[in-house]
């Protein structure tokens, strides 16, 4: 898996949240886990990613800004 940072940026005005991995902005946890594999980062799910207590590497992948994988709009 590759070990890169994700940077998911606070909510827009319009709804989403911009992220750093190709410049793409996800509306859903769905939309990132499928712009991490597009990415080269394989196998999150959206379970994964909203999870309280998540698996190690993606604490360490994921740096969320202004909120959590649950916030989703301002």
């Amino acid at each position: 898996m590759a070990r890169r940072r994700v940077i998911v940026y606070p909510p827009t005005a319009t709804g989403g949240r911009r992220v750093r991995v190709d410049g793409c902005t996800a509306y859903s946890l769905h939309d990132l886990s499928v712009f991490l594999c597009h990415a080269g980062i394989q196998g999150l799910t959206e379970v994964d990613l909203a999870a309280e207590d998540p698996i190690e590497y993606v604490g360490e992948l994921i740096e969320w800004r202004g909120g959590g994988p649950n916030v989703w709009e301002r």
